[in-house]
């Protein structure tokens, strides 16, 4: 039916008097991966035609979501029958880009390389693939399949069940199409920026990658501590406190407002610390009394935090990011008790006076206490290793970092396993993994920086995100047809999230270059853009007079038809809705935020294509 499929890209909210405002809570942006597939499936009430209530939808099969899963299990009869004394061979599923199929079953090369010469029957990979395919059972699922090459076997699937499918997302909720892991609670370390010093644009990746990961690792049911190891410990605290007591000799002056900026004050006790040898001298007291608990110098230190953390906190509060702080002191009484473990395992050894683990591969051991004694960021983050895994029970540790720090986690997790606290095998739990990114890129292809070669403030580049965004606004017009609140929140929506989904797009391995014109584009792979097709869904709910929610309320969920993918382009964007599930697992298998986006703008591409070939009736 044409037509069917065009309230599929719906907002969050249709009563919103902007559509911008509902597409502030696009998913890659500020809120969760799910949320446009959730916006999706609400609407398509309004074009399905037959009545059916929630309760009977209740009683049928549990369906996971998750297409390539449910042909896994049919293959895996299928291979069962055709190779019944091979074991341990898995259905190889995979969607299919050509145009044979939706689905390709990619098993028949491996078998016949198994099999060949132990008197088979076949004579190649292609009678294997034809064997699979005939021993396919009957399935509700599949329409018909081919082979090609040598044995791929090739699935379209049924248009009739593709529909009924899609109608139980919107009934079910999205929420049922989550992916089934097998971890169960997992820590994701992210962020993580330094006391007395501002965010920068290299804080902007771990924040919104860590907290992308973090918001899929919940859609999947996983507990997931969000945590903020933030940099609050160590020698840089003896000049900061001294410098403290040298300008505000009474501590109750001493607040954010008298201070100034931070990264300021930072600046200034640097600068003293490196020309005035008695600050100097002062500054190393300091941290001696400050790490043995003196009540001053603990009081000052908290201080300090605080006054950093409320400017933190300003940030997360405008990329809608939610954070837990654990930062570096928390776990330094645990790091004792966490060398002894390990040197009665055997694994310390003394190396010119310092205490380290020696790593199989890497030329230059695991330094854990230095030559006079004292800890370092391998200390600690052992320390906190164990503490997690220990105290929190996590399965799954999750850290957000640059890639130059891939080496000296790669380490701290092979001293790790070593001393038996992760597997040995990545592919079981309980594990660690290290999610690196690339750098942020300024125009010249040099790191970003201001003109006068600083690294560039965050929130700055938040500012002038949202600044450019309400410019574009007022050129258009909105500022006359919208009030204030509603221009600030919308230019708010579009200026951050083009900022991180501009981010979040690119490969996080990758290096990339930061540009206001380019992610601010209403063409091609940008938030606007997809703004934009949200944005047309908004205009078409808002004209239906329709309420989704009133109709589910009232047990009448379709009116007096079930959908039908006849066009086309309903099918292909019905096919592309189907993937949601197996996308979101391949994304946190390889921690790569960026499969989501590719696939949000190909949603929208597919859903531009049908909005303009399909008319809405």
């Amino acid at each position: 039916m044409i037509g069917s499929l065009t309230f599929l890209l719906a907002p969050v909210s249709s009563s919103s008097s902007s559509p911008f405002l509902s597409l502030h809570r696009l998913s890659c942006f500020h809120s969760s991966p799910s949320d446009i597939l959730r916006a999706t499936t609400r609407r398509l009430a309004l074009a399905a035609t037959k009545t059916r209530s929630i309760t009977s939808m209740a009683t049928e099969e549990e369906n996971t979501g998750n297409v390539k899963r449910e042909l896994e299990k049919v293959f895996d009869l299928a291979l069962k029958a055709t190779v019944p004394n091979e074991t341990d061979v898995r259905p190889l599923i995979a969607a299919c880009t050509a145009k044979f199929g939706d689905y390709q079953c990619n098993n028949a090369m491996g078998l016949w390389s198994k099999i060949k010469g132990k008197g088979t029957e076949f004579k190649g990979p292609q009678p294997v693939g034809q064997a699979i395919m005939k021993n396919l059972p009957p399935s509700e699922m599949i329409e018909s399949c081919s082979v090609a090459g040598p044995g791929f076997v090739n699935v379209v699937l049924s248009k009739n069940w593709m529909a009924k499918n899609i109608q139980k997302m919107l009934v079910d909720g999205i929420e049922t199409w989550a992916p089934k892991l097998r971890v169960k609670k997992a820590v994701v370390d992210f962020s993580s920026p330094n006391i007395a010093k501002e965010m920068h644009v290299g804080h902007l990746r771990s924040t919104i990658i860590g907290d992308s990961l973090a918001r899929m690792l919940e859609f999947s049911n996983v507990e997931v501590l969000r945590r903020n190891h933030v940099g609050d410990w160590g020698t840089q605290f003896g000049m900061l406190i001294e410098y403290l007591f040298e300008k505000f000799p009474n501590s109750e002056d001493a607040n954010e407002t008298a201070i100034g900026e931070l990264q300021e004050f930072y600046r200034r006790s640097k600068n003293r610390f490196d020309s005035d040898p008695a600050f100097k001298e002062r500054a190393q007291q300091a941290v001696v009394r400050l790490q043995s608990g003196e009540p001053k110098y603990h009081e000052a230190w908290a201080q300090i935090c605080e006054i950093s953390r409320k400017e933190f906190d300003k940030v997360y509060k405008r990329l809608r990011v939610d954070l837990e702080e654990k930062g570096e002191s928390f776990y330094n009484p645990y790091i004792p008790g966490v060398i002894d473990e390990l040197s009665k395992q055997g694994l310390v050894e003394d190396s010119q006076g310092a205490r380290v683990i020696f790593i199989e591969g890497v030329n230059i051991p695991l330094i854990i206490v230095k030559s006079d004694g004292g800890f370092n960021y391998a200390s600690t983050d052992l320390a906190a290793l164990w503490y997690r895994l220990n105290e929190e029970k996590a399965e799954w540790i999750i850290y957000v970092t640059d890639v130059g720090q891939q080496l000296h986690f790669d380490m701290v997790f092979s001293a790790a396993k070593r001393a038996g606290w992760l597997s040995a095998d990545d592919s079981t739990y309980p594990k660690a993994s290290h999610v690196g990114f690339g750098l942020v890129l300024g125009e010249d292809g040099k790191r970003l920086r201001t003109r006068f070669s600083e690294v560039v403030r965050l929130v700055d580049l938040l500012d002038e995100a949202k600044n450019r965004s309400k410019a574009v606004l007022i050129e258009r017009g909105k500022d006359k047809e919208w009030t204030e609140e509603e221009l600030e929140q919308t230019a708010e929506a579009v200026g951050y999230g083009a900022a991180k989904y501009f981010d979040l797009k690119n490969n996080r391995l990758t290096n990339y270059t930061f540009s206001f014109d380019q992610m601010l584009n209403d063409k091609g792979n940008t938030a606007v853009y997809l703004l934009y097709a949200h944005a047309r869904i908004c205009s078409i709910i808002r004209k239906s007079g329709k309420d989704i929610e009133e109709l589910k309320k009232v047990g009448l969920v379709f009116e007096t038809g079930s959908l039908v993918l006849d066009h086309a382009d309903e099918r292909a964007l019905g096919l592309h809705l189907l993937h949601f599930s197996e996308v979101i697992e391949e994304a946190l298998t390889n921690l790569l935020p960026n499969v989501v986006c590719e696939y949000l703008y190909n949603l929208s591409e597919y859903f531009t294509r049908f909005y303009s070939n399909c008319q809405v009736q």
